[in-house]
């Protein structure tokens, strides 16, 4: 149960003219605060508004025939959803999809726009793995895991893969890479990406302090999971236990978990919208919000930023900026 760059670089091949290859942003004003040179690759801007499109579309893609008539199910609380939903879409697949009734309005009608079948479901008495399990066994659909899964995390690689392509271009090299992380699948392709890329490069996942199941797995040496007791805003990142593949891959090439609070969540959506002209979703401002709370100590060299997402309902993104109106 392994991911190999070689198979990061198989699935940057398949993506190639379907993926958006997401640029590296520069912000003087986010040098300035933390003194170091930060990029940052918004994969806000990516198809569906996040970094799932590439590894949705990677596990689809690789389906025979025969699979690819049944359709495809899966659960996700919404940019999973979104990416499963649009790969099915360009391949001329079914896709139905697992939601809670409390996800994100503007990722439940993103889904449903891309004629995804929505299951809704209530997190508190239903579970959504076996909803899921129900569906695949009745009608032969292929179940594609959120983060769990070998191919999905390939797919999810080629992010860090262009991060540090983008910045070998510039003849530079990153000190540290910092990733959201939920489930880890992200971070487990990322983390697998950037070493393989340069093994002296370190590399930290950062997570809610509401759902930090990573960061305590480390602490205890064994996947912990949590039973989280507060919410969080970050919506995209409540997974309560690392998935079974990532935590492999990601006790090897990770180097640190950070955790940031809610409250520097906030502020750091805040700051994407005025300094970076980005509108990012807490869970993929988590990263950012680890580098403006000082959470690492900066370096000379340059440090990439993973912005992971951007979808948003308008009112938590309201109440961001409320509550910090001069980040």
């Amino acid at each position: 149960m392994t991911v190999s760059f070689a198979d990061i670089e198989a699935a940057a091949t398949r993506l190639q003219g379907v993926c958006i290859r997401t640029p590296l942003l520069r912000s003087a004003e986010l040098d300035s605060r933390v003194a170091a040179q930060v990029f940052l690759k918004p994969e806000c801007l990516q198809h569906i508004g996040a970094f799932k499109f590439r590894g949705a579309y990677n596990r689809l893609v690789q389906l025979n025939p025969a699979e690819r008539s049944l359709g495809v199910v899966a659960f996700s609380s919404g940019n999973h959803a979104q990416g499963v939903a649009y790969a099915a879409k360009l391949l001329g697949m079914q896709a139905t999809i697992v939601m809670p009734t409390d996800a994100p309005a503007i990722k439940k009608e993103g889904t449903a726009a891309l004629g995804a079948t929505i299951r809704y479901y209530d997190r508190e008495r239903e579970s959504r793995e076996a909803i899921a399990a129900e569906i695949a066994a009745a009608s032969g659909a292929v179940l594609v895991p959120a983060f769990d899964d070998e191919v999905v995390i390939a797919g999810q690689g080629t992010c860090g893969l262009e991060l540090m392509q983008q910045l070998h271009e510039q003849k530079l090299v990153p000190s540290m890479v910092l990733s959201p992380c939920g489930g880890g699948g992200l971070l487990a392709g990322v983390s697998t990406a950037v070493k393989g890329s340069n093994a002296a490069t370190q590399v930290f996942g950062v997570e809610p302090q509401n759902y930090a199941d990573h960061a305590l797995s480390k602490q205890a040496g064994v996947r912990v999971q949590i039973k989280p007791q507060q919410a969080t805003l970050c919506d995209a990142l409540m997974a309560n236990m690392p998935g079974e593949i990532t935590w492999e891959i990601n006790r090897k090439t990770v180097t640190d978990f950070l955790v940031v609070s809610e409250d520097e969540i906030a502020h750091a959506v805040s700051f994407a919208f005025r300094y970076l002209k980005l509108v990012v979703e807490p869970g993929g401002a988590v990263a950012l919000a680890a580098l403006l709370s000082q959470k690492i100590t900066a370096t000379e060299a340059p440090i990439g930023i993973i912005l992971s997402g951007g979808n948003i309902d308008r009112q938590t993104l309201q109440a961001c900026l409320e509550k910090f109106p001069a980040p």
